[in-house]
């Protein structure tokens, strides 16, 4: 699993039959690198989330035959970035 931010929405005219129903997000490392995750949870720009890769990506969709390897399994609220305060996204 990875933590990375939500930069925005890819809209694609045509795509396979089993992403149809699936919302695409772009999404943004904290090294810059850019990938694109199939969005379960209405995730919206800005906001951090977890993915899960792999067949995981693909199982988490609820199909393993939907074609992805990058889905977003959740949306970030807060987490404790040194164990001694808080932070709050």
């Amino acid at each position: 699993m990875e933590i990375l931010q939500v930069v925005g929405s890819l809209v694609c005219t045509q795509r396979h039959p089993g992403l149809y129903q699936h919302s695409l997000r772009v999404l943004r490392a904290a090294n810059g690198k850019t990938q694109v995750a199939v969005d379960l949870c209405g995730c919206r720009e800005g906001n951090w989330v977890f993915v899960v890769s792999g067949s995981a990506g693909r199982y988490a969709c609820g199909d393993p035959t939907v074609l992805t390897d990058l889905t977003v399994g959740g949306i970030i609220d807060c987490w404790d970035v040194d164990n001694d305060q808080l932070e709050t996204i």
